[in-house]
């Protein structure tokens, strides 16, 4: 016959089987948890990083001064009915659109069906925006003075209608005023590269400062 005692071994074999079996899973389990929650943190830290990533500017918006990369400084005035007229520094390459976006763009009351946005800019010229109602000046007729080419003041196109003046001599013209400050003399027009006597002889009787 079995003692009780030889009956009550197995049992208790069993259930330490059971409770080992239970700590092994609540083990497991705690450590599936923490990897679960680990991979949720780090995941949402990437959806913050991205959510909150800056938005990338557009053209319109471009800071003054911003032009093509590694491009020729120039200075444009922009007068008229943009919200912060002045001087403003873009480059070479850069067109109306870009100046009119440096001057804070258009005010309510431009006329913007006058302005040519995708004319490039040249150095040394005044873009006015004219106000709606109001007839724009006449192309050139910002560099011109009793009827005479002012060299200080003439931006490109107005110097190109001065004879033997074509567009690479009146970029000397405005280069020239750029890094000697202004025209003081017209005799100082001899100074440009290009410019000769027989030149100059043409020329003074039809340009001012």
């Amino acid at each position: 016959m079995t003692s009780p005692g030889r009956l009550l071994a197995p049992a208790k074999n069993r259930l330490r089987l059971g409770l080992g079996a239970a700590v092994v899973l609540i083990i497991a389990g705690l450590g599936v948890a923490v990897l679960v929650s680990t991979l949720g943190s780090h995941g949402s830290t990437r959806a913050f990083a991205t959510d909150t990533a800056p938005s990338r500017p557009s053209s319109a918006a471009a800071s003054p001064g911003v032009g093509k990369a590694g491009g020729v400084q120039i200075y444009v005035h922009v007068v008229g009915a943009v919200e912060h007229p002045g001087l403003f520094a873009l480059r070479d390459g850069d067109r109306v659109v870009d100046a009119v976006s440096a001057a804070g763009g258009f005010t309510d009351t431009a006329d913007q069906s006058q302005v040519n946005l995708a004319r490039f800019v040249s150095d040394g010229e005044q873009l006015v925006v004219p106000v709606q109602g109001v007839a724009p000046p006449a192309a050139g007729a910002s560099g011109v003075s009793g009827g005479k080419v002012n060299l200080n003041t003439a931006d490109l196109a107005t110097l190109e209608t001065l004879p033997r003046v074509g567009p690479a001599m009146a970029q000397r013209i405005i280069d020239w005023r750029t890094s000697k400050g202004r025209f003081s003399s017209i005799q100082d027009l001899m100074g440009v590269t290009g410019v000769g006597d027989k030149t100059f002889e043409q020329l003074k009787d039809l340009v001012t400062v």
